[in-house]
């Protein structure tokens, strides 16, 4: 047991805490990036982790729900931090980001592939920077020496030809809805998605000049409000399957939200299992066990056989 527990909500973090002799176990949820979705709710092992739907006050847009975790329950097993697609939640042991099941290899991450082909960037151009929705991207201009340049307008169209292009992103806090690659007018960012699925709209379901999933949505153009109907609809090109919206929608039935696969490294694990069937379909979950069921016997034979498949 721990020799102290404390837990400390403020205004822009939630600090849960283990000391025990030798370890100080540490769990932050960053509130000005938590975006009150689904996910780790779903995939928490032990239920320790609860959504709190905020009131809706009359003229006022809607609120994303709170995330509340019981110090009694949470063990600090990390799983939520891997799976939040925000990057919003943080564990640590002994300061250091060290995540038990990961080190065990009782649980995959998550894989966020994001790839940028500055060779093809104009110098002129921030497209990508701007874009994003949650302000993750940093285009750069650098001379040869490596120094930065802010302003190229006063460089000569020479000195501009010898600028390189540098893009930082913040990949630990991407979802990966694409807004960038789609944006980006020389095709220089790509980006996969690590949640697929299927989100619809009911619009017939929902109620008059109702916009709450609107009002949460963190992807700007993931969800749209039609000029013709002024009914939500959703454009799934941009959509990461979250479940910010369906949290908060006043309806069951009018939002329908499925995840259908989810991209991580591959794992043997029963915890992980278990994640996916809360997370996404359990037919995904039967595709991903029949698949390593063939792995496991191809494996198998490969061993009594002495040979390798190709």
């Amino acid at each position: 047991m721990p020799l102290q527990m404390l837990k400390r909500d403020t205004a822009e973090a939630l600090t849960l805490e283990w000391f025990l002799h030798v370890r100080n176990y540490r769990l932050i949820l960053d509130k000005n990036l938590c975006v009150g979705c689904q996910i780790c709710t779903l995939a928490c092992p032990k239920e320790a982790i609860k959504l709190e739907k905020q009131p809706k006050i009359q003229g006022e847009k809607a609120k994303h729900a709170k995330i509340n975790i019981d110090l009694e329950i949470c063990n600090f097993c990390g799983i939520c931090d891997i799976l939040c697609p925000y990057g919003a939640i943080n564990v640590t042991v002994n300061g250091e980001h060290v995540l038990s099941v990961v080190e065990k290899e009782s649980f995959p991450q998550l894989i966020r592939n994001i790839q940028a082909d500055t060779s093809k960037c104009p110098v002129d151009c921030v497209e990508c920077e701007e874009a994003c929705p949650l302000d993750l991207i940093k285009v750069t201009r650098l001379t040869a020496d490596g120094k930065v340049v802010e302003d190229i307008d006063s460089l000569t169209e020479k000195e501009k030809a010898e600028l390189q292009v540098k893009i930082d992103i913040e990949k630990e806090r991407c979802p990966c809805c694409r807004i960038c690659e789609f944006k980006c007018p020389e095709a220089v960012m790509r980006v996969r998605k690590f949640f697929h699925g299927k989100m619809l709209i009911h619009p017939e379901k929902c109620p008059e000049s109702c916009t709450d999933c609107l009002d949460v949505c963190p992807i700007t153009g993931a969800l749209f409000l039609s000029d013709k109907d002024k009914k939500v609809y959703v454009n799934e090109m941009f959509c990461v399957y979250c479940g910010a919206c369906k949290v908060v929608c006043p309806v069951d039935e009018a939002l329908e939200l499925k995840r259908t696969k989810i991209s991580h490294t591959p794992v043997r694990s029963g915890a992980w299992n278990k994640a996916l069937e809360r997370l996404a379909s359990p037919i995904e979950m039967t595709k991903e066990l029949k698949a390593k069921g063939s792995q496991k016997a191809m494996e198998s034979v490969e061993k009594r056989l002495g040979w390798k498949a190709t």
